[in-house]
């Protein structure tokens, strides 16, 4: 029951952050291609915010308070999801926006345990993750309290000796 909690677990996050995280990790890097060995270029930084045109600023303005703690490489990411954003759907638009600001709201641990999870259900074989789609799919439904019992134990502290 534990390693079934933990899948659903798994899955919220696929669930919440799946379009995100696979939109930032297919990204085509912004930067241009050189002629210069990687080691011998200096890193390239990430833009800042006051880099960015009006209209990405506009896009990305759930992240504005937090531009300057972002990875270069993850601003760039953002950057090149910012300049897809004009070819997407109105409703992938939106969908995009929501998860934006939901993932704006998360503190820095709860963003590092939902890449975590998204590794992780990335290395779930493309015929299971509909199992897990369908097992959050249940577990979406279920009444608060239900919720709370399937979700996997906490680990209790050692007694102190």
């Amino acid at each position: 029951m534990a390693e079934k909690a933990r899948l659903v677990l798994a899955a919220a996050a696929f669930a919440l952050f799946a379009a995100a995280g696979s939109a930032i990790a297919q990204a085509p890097s912004a930067q241009a291609p050189s002629a210069q060995a990687p080691s011998a270029q200096a890193p390239k930084k990430g833009p800042a915010w006051a880099e960015l045109t009006a209209e990405h600023q506009q896009i990305l303005a759930p992240l504005k308070n937090d531009w300057g703690q972002i990875a270069p490489d993850r601003r760039r990411n953002w950057v090149a999801l910012a300049k897809r954003y004009p070819t997407m759907k109105p409703e992938e638009q939106q969908r995009m926006q929501r998860r934006m600001e939901s993932w704006a709201k998360l503190t820095p641990e709860q963003r590092k345990q939902a890449r975590e999870n998204y590794r992780r259900i990335s290395k779930v074989p493309p015929d299971k993750r509909g199992d897990l789609k369908q097992q959050w799919s249940e577990y979406q439904s279920l009444p608060p309290q239900e919720r709370q019992g399937a979700a996997p134990p906490k680990k209790k502290p050692a007694p102190a000796k």
